[in-house]
């Protein structure tokens, strides 16, 4: 391809993404897609996309070790490297954090403390992704400590709302999902609600959880911060395959031998900075390059290529050559907001080019 004819795809190309239509249509529609969004997610209110206090700790986390992976781990159930997500024990190439949107908690007297109306709108899952954990997380201000033999423990109590009705936070209207004492109450824990969040994938069993905090002395419980929900799941990941230990390099003299070549994206050329967290960009890569007469082992040809290369040395004008294309490329970890604000960690394959071969 001539320098100036690939300049011109790379401006097509920035384009399309840049400006999809909002619709789902063109090419940087199919980009959305695959990432779970039915349209390019607008700027978060009031938010700054690319401050690291927006995005919870555990998405930090998970994200910061994922890209500074080099080779792919050692396989688990259901996958390896970006299919399993180590944190929380679980297979998954998506995490997403749902936030609570039951209303504010109503602080009362012992014996029960604090009493919430927890709901989580699940409605993002795609219908080809297995939910494989979901973690309820607690926040509070403070960390709450107790003396047994003075203020008693902490009485931590879940139920699942079953019917729908004004009196839902009513015990006729519940089900106990869990139930669990503490002598100390830390600004962060969590609970695995795994079989609770799998069957709200249905709206009409998704009514919402009860949280009930009870003890004697109600003090400090009103630190109460909010509830998340993390849910893991899986959707069209393989297991990746080792890396070699090293790129191919031509001889000198080969410089317009089939080899990629460096290709850097950045979101904010593409006008995707308001929603794609992190990265701001990354190494992509592209193919470039003649698939010569004889093609040797490093090329990467086929059966078909090396024939085909033999056909264009006796006739050139009647056969091409083969073409310079992509034959291995690794995925990254992708942090962006989803079309309902929900921070989502994506492990998203086929994103760079690392190798390439005469087709």
């Amino acid at each position: 391809m001539r320098p100036w004819l690939f300049c011109m795809v790379v401006v097509v190309l920035v384009v399309v993404l840049a400006f999809p239509g909002r619709a789902l249509g063109g090419p940087g529609g199919s980009f959305l897609r695959a990432l779970g969004l039915h349209d390019r997610p607008p700027r978060p209110h009031g938010r700054s996309p690319n401050a690291n206090a927006e995005v919870p700790p555990l998405l930090w986390k998970i994200f910061q070790r994922k890209s500074q992976e080099k080779e792919a781990p050692e396989d688990h159930a259901g996958g390896g490297g970006g299919c399993w997500m180590e944190e929380l024990h679980a297979p998954g190439n998506i995490l997403r954090r749902f936030a609570d949107q039951g209303g504010p908690a109503h602080p009362r007297a012992p014996p029960v403390c604090l009493r919430k109306r927890l709901y989580f709108n699940v409605s993002a899952l795609e219908a080809g992704e297995r939910v494989t954990a979901a973690r309820l997380e607690l926040r509070f201000g403070q960390n709450l400590y107790r003396a047994a033999s003075t203020s008693g423990p902490f009485d931590l109590r879940l139920f699942r709302v079953t019917r729908a009705s004004l009196a839902g936070m009513s015990a006729h209207n519940r089900r106990a999902v869990l139930s669990q004492s503490f002598l100390h109450v830390h600004k962060s824990f969590s609970f695995d609600v795994t079989p609770v969040a799998g069957d709200w994938r249905t709206p009409s069993r998704n009514l919402g959880l009860v949280l009930e905090i009870g003890a004697r002395d109600c003090s400090g419980l009103d630190s109460f911060r909010e509830a998340s929900l993390f849910v893991v799941s899986l959707s069209r990941c393989r297991s990746p395959r080792k890396k070699r230990g090293a790129y191919y390099v031509p001889p000198a003299g080969a410089a317009n031998v089939c080899k990629p070549r460096g290709l850097y994206i950045g979101f904010g050329d593409v006008g995707w900075e308001n929603w794609i967290i992190a990265p701001q960009g990354y190494q992509a890569n592209y193919c470039l390059g003649e698939c010569p007469f004889p093609l040797t082992e490093e090329l990467n040809g086929t059966n078909h290529a090396i024939l085909q290369t033999i056909v264009h040395s006796l006739d050139p004008r009647g056969t091409p050559q083969p073409c310079c294309v992509p034959v291995r490329l690794s995925p990254i970890s992708i942090l962006y907001y989803d079309n309902d604000d929900n921070v989502v960690l994506r492990h998203y394959e086929d994103m760079v080019v690392d190798e390439c071969g005469c087709r």
